[in-house]
């Protein structure tokens, strides 16, 4: 698969992020077949046994749809934490991914070369996220397809860099797979990301905010009612820098000015029973957009819709500037 044949197999140039507690088979399958990249963390499967299950069972309902003559049904891919490489954890999902041949695999945390040279044998493509241009140097040095940019505002671990200067530097210096992550909810963004040289927009909150997200209630209760202005990032509830959403560190009582300082990078010192993502839940920059929980079928067909209207609208403005 390359840069090429992945953008023709999609209505929409997005990748549904992979999310903590919140993607699972439903919501992957329901983004592919809707004709977006849908994905999910290995580690929300509790145990190999299961994630291998979650696999079969998201193969099994693509290759349905498409025998029921769906058209337009996108790769998943699966996201697999590589700092844990040598753990047996770590062992048995690259090799579930190896066995099954899952289209893509998403690398975070650490070295991705093991899991390159594993997933390039039978032409699977390994997107790595990168916060920085020290990040995304290694990456490249190890051999990805694709890097995941975690620009300002992005949801989850996060980074700091503005996307314009981010993506301008480094399409200079590289000509792969570029994949834009931050505060992105609409297809007017999705445009905008292509428009500054990305080739794919990663959207993670907005699809957290729908019917199959495995989100609790609660935990879509504050999508839709918190902005921009209540996100907090910070190092003190995972560990490394990650976003959270504000109401949801009050509503456990805690200060988010003033939360406990982490032991070590990933070494919080949250409470006693209190746990980043299952308690503490994340959100990026974008969450003001987000005001309903729709099923992820209408979802996409108004972020198409939203794409079109902001493709036509540019044509539009650039006659008019011609003549």
């Amino acid at each position: 698969m390359t840069r090429d044949s992945l953008r023709a197999a999609l209505r929409l140039p997005v990748i549904a992020a992979p999310m903590l507690l919140v993607s699972g088979p439903e919501l992957v399958i329901g983004t592919s077949i809707g004709g977006v990249v849908g994905s999910f963390p290995a580690a929300n499967a509790r145990t190999a046994e299961e994630c291998e299950d979650w696999v079969r069972a998201i193969d099994g309902a693509l290759a349905e749809a498409r025998a029921g003559g769906a058209t337009g049904v996108a790769p998943y891919a699966m996201n697999i934490i590589v700092k844990r490489a040598g753990t047996d954890r770590f062992d048995a999902d690259l090799d579930i991914a190896t066995r099954y041949r899952v289209p893509i695999i998403i690398t975070s945390i650490g070295d991705p070369s093991e899991t390159v040279a594993r997933i390039h044998d039978y032409g699977g493509l390994v997107f790595h996220d990168v916060a920085t241009m020290r990040h995304a140097e290694r990456a490249i040095s190890a051999g990805v397809d694709g890097l995941i940019l975690l620009t300002a505002g992005a949801g989850g671990h996060t980074g700091t860099a503005n996307p314009f200067g981010f993506v301008t530097e480094l399409r200079r210096r590289w000509d792969g797979i570029i994949i834009l992550a931050g505060a992105i909810s609409n297809g007017r963004s999705v445009l905008a990301a292509e428009a500054i040289g990305a080739d794919f927009a990663y959207m993670g909150t907005r699809f957290a905010a729908t019917r199959e997200s495995m989100a609790v209630d609660a935990y879509k209760g504050f999508l839709t009612s918190q902005e921009m202005d209540d996100i907090v990032t910070t190092d003190r509830v995972s560990g490394i820098p990650a976003t959270f959403m504000r109401g949801s560190i009050e509503a456990l009582g805690l200060d988010p000015k003033n939360l406990p300082e982490r032991n070590a990078p990933f070494q919080p010192n949250l409470p006693i029973g209190v746990k980043a993502w299952r308690d503490v839940w994340s959100a990026g920059h974008g969450v003001g957009a987000i005001d309903d929980l729709p099923d992820v079928e209408r979802l996409i067909d108004r972020l198409v819709e939203e794409y079109r209207e902001a493709r036509a609208s540019l044509t539009a403005s650039r006659a008019s500037i011609i003549a």
